[in-house]
C-alpha cells in the first residue's frame, strides 16, 4: 500500500533545496519557476508510475502534463511562499485551507477523465490552482468555494491569468451549480463521508465523480464514481489520502463524521 497521500493538509515536509535542484543566479525569476515547473511534472509523472497499481494507469495524458507546464502555480500561493510553489506538497493559502499537492492535482484531473469542451464542477475553488489546470486542458469549470475571500481572491487570479473558462462563485458547493448541470465531470477537493447527493443528481450519465471519501479524523480513500445509465453509481476507491473536511451548512446539516 502506499504511504498516506497528503492533499489538503500539511503532511508532507518540504523538499529540501538540493531535492527540488538549485537553478543558476544568472536565472530570471521567471525563467526559475519554469525549470521548476518542469522538474515538478517529472516528479509527478515518477509518482504516478510508482503507484500505478492502485490508480490503474502509469503515466499521465499527455494534455495533463501539457496544462501543469503551461500554469504558473506561483500565483496561486502567498507571495511569501512563492520559493516553494513547485514542491509536491501542499501549502496554506489562509482561512485555514491549503492550495492541494501537484499529484493529487493530477490524479484527479486523470482519474475525472476530463476533455476539452467538457462541464466540469468542483468543490472547494481554494486557490483557483485546480480550476486553472482544468481551464488550461479547455474544460469550461465551475467552482464553488464556502470561504468568500478564497473565492474572491481566486476569481481574481484565474481572471488577471486570462482564464475566462473558469467561473468561481461563493457558496455551499455541496449543493452543486444547477443551472449549470449536468456535468461531464465533478472534483470534490475536500472530504466527506457520504457522496453529496445534488452533486450525483448534476452529474451526466457516463461522468465520474472523484472525491475522497472519508471522516474527518480518519484515513479517506480517494474514490472514483460513475453514473450508470439507471442512476446508479459505479465506485472505486484507490488510494489513503487526508484532506480536509467539506465544509458549510448542508455539508453540516448532514454530518455523518464517525
Amino acid at each position: 500500500m502506499p504511504g498516506l497521500l497528503c492533499c489538503g493538509a500539511l503532511l508532507c515536509a518540504p523538499l529540501t533545496a538540493m531535492a527540488m535542484g538549485s537553478a543558476p543566479d544568472s536565472m530570471t525569476e521567471q525563467q526559475r519557476f519554469a525549470a521548476e515547473r518542469t522538474q515538478l511534472i517529472n516528479t509527478v509523472e515518477l509518482e504516478v508510475y510508482q503507484t500505478r497499481d492502485y490508480l490503474g494507469f502509469d503515466r499521465l495524458r499527455p494534455t495533463i502534463a501539457k496544462a501543469l507546464r503551461r500554469v504558473p502555480r506561483e500565483q496561486f500561493v502567498p507571495r511569501y511562499l512563492r520559493g516553494e510553489a513547485y514542491g509536491n506538497y501542499p501549502l496554506p493559502i489562509g482561512d485555514g485551507q491549503t492550495i492541494s499537492q501537484p499529484y493529487i492535482v493530477a490524479v484527479m484531473t486523470h482519474l475525472a477523465n476530463v476533455a476539452a469542451g467538457d462541464h466540469v464542477y468542483e468543490l472547494g475553488t481554494g486557490s483557483g490552482y485546480q480550476a486553472a489546470v482544468l481551464a488550461e486542458m479547455g474544460a469550461e469549470v465551475y467552482s464553488v468555494e464556502i470561504v468568500p475571500e478564497l473565492a474572491q481572491r481566486a476569481a481574481a487570479t484565474l481572471r488577471a491569468l486570462g482564464y475566462g473558462n473558469a467561473h468561481v462563485r461563493a457558496g455551499d458547493g455541496y449543493l452543486g451549480w444547477p443551472e449549470a448541470a449536468p456535468f461531464d465531470a465533478m472534483l470534490v477537493t475536500a472530504a466527506h463521508p457520504e457522496i453529496p447527493q445534488p452533486l450525483v443528481e448534476q452529474l451526466k450519465v457516463g461522468g465520474r465523480l472523484v472525491m475522497p471519501l472519508g471522516g474527518r479524523d480518519a484515513i479517506q480513500q480517494l474514490t472514483v464514481l460513475e453514473k450508470q445509465p439507471d442512476g446508479r453509481l459505479t465506485q472505486r476507491q484507490l488510494l489513503p489520502v487526508r484532506f480536509v473536511p467539506v465544509t458549510g451548512p448542508e455539508a453540516a446539516r448532514r454530518d455523518a463524521w464517525p
